[in-house]
């Protein structure tokens, strides 16, 4: 039986084109771009494209698009293969994550890629890209789809979507997975990286779930934030949940007020996220003086995930209307590969 796969355009750099009077790079239709790609008349597959209604640039990209992208997807699960989408790369790596906690028990690939050059430049990164990403979609094992999980594809290497952060703005290795490995590595084959794949329950439905909050909040701690501006901001923002970006392992300087301040705030009922600002390593609690006082508060350990992973995690389980202790114990177990 032929294989077939959804292509899904929601804009960005790949499917863009200048406007002849401004020079400002503007979105174009799904039928144009594939026009530009012959070779996927090459591949032994049925392809169909769909495009999102109103494909944008990804930096505006928000929740209610991850929503609609993952019951786009969903509505179509049993019919396709696998599903490659074609994504801006500002916010690629958000998107990937949110879809990864919104899908259960993935059992199909959702492939995210784009390109840093469009797809009608003489020198664009948007060829190998999409057809390799589509090469990988496409992938079996004894009759059954071989990457069960959301990834990001970009520059030779398909990495797990939640795992996933973008590092450059001026290369074509825009994306890297600092804490895990590559999931697939293209070379003149594809190396698939077995024994780091998440593997489904063949015996359990996917399931899909679009509740998320927006009710999170992200502070990147630095030298020279005061009390004022700390309290002033706890005071105006409306969150539920706290995502602090501090140094290293994990630290945060010392002070009294700032306890007292994160214990208010655990006592009226938020979650408090402790995440590294680092691209690189693990937050480990405890090990310094700077983030035992965080510890001993009970603030809630990102370990290794990115930025982008623990926002959209937090997102997912706050849409839940989880607890105070299960949000807790929920956010540090391992859902799909973005902790362990």
């Amino acid at each position: 039986m032929q294989q077939k796969l959804l292509l899904v355009y929601t804009g960005g750099t790949i499917g863009m084109v200048k406007d002849k009077k401004t020079g400002v790079l503007m979105p174009f239709d799904v039928d144009s771009l594939l026009a530009q790609i012959p070779q996927l008349e090459a591949i032994k597959a049925q392809i169909d494209a769909v495009s999102v209604p109103q494909p944008k640039d990804s930096a505006d990209m928000q929740p209610k698009d991850w929503q609609f992208l993952g019951k786009l997807i969903y509505s179509k699960f049993m019919q396709y293969d696998g599903f490659v989408v074609l994504h801006g790369t500002d916010t690629m790596s958000y998107t990937a994550s949110a879809l990864s906690f919104m899908f259960t028990n993935l059992k199909k690939p959702i492939i995210f890629t784009g390109s840093q050059l469009p797809i009608g430049d003489i020198r664009t990164d948007a060829l190998e890209n999409v057809l390799t990403a589509i090469q990988i979609a496409l992938l079996q094992e004894n009759g059954e789809p071989y990457i069960n999980e959301v990834g990001v594809y970009f520059d030779s290497q398909l990495f797990r979507g939640n795992r996933s952060t973008k590092i450059s703005s001026d290369r074509f290795k825009a994306f890297a997975s600092p804490n895990f490995p590559a999931l697939v590595t293209s070379g003149v084959s594809l190396k698939v990286n077995d024994p780091v794949l998440v593997k489904a329950n063949l015996n359990r439905v996917t399931k899909f779930s679009e509740v998320l909050s927006d009710k999170v909040f992200l502070l990147k701690i630095h030298p020279g934030i005061t009390q004022q501006v700390l309290e002033q901001l706890c005071k105006t923002v409306d969150f539920e949940v706290l995502i602090m970006e501090t140094y290293g392992s994990g630290t945060i300087f010392n002070a009294p007020w700032l306890a007292h301040l994160l214990e208010k705030l655990l006592k009226n009922g938020k979650n408090i996220i402790n995440c590294s600002q680092c691209i690189s390593g693990v937050v480990k609690q405890g090990i310094y003086e700077g983030s035992e006082q965080l510890k001993s508060l009970g603030i809630i350990s990102a370990k290794g995930m990115t930025t982008e992973s623990a926002i959209t995690k937090a997102m997912c389980l706050l849409g839940q209307n989880k607890s105070k202790n299960e949000f807790k114990k929920h956010f540090e177990t391992n859902f799909s590969g973005e902790m362990y």
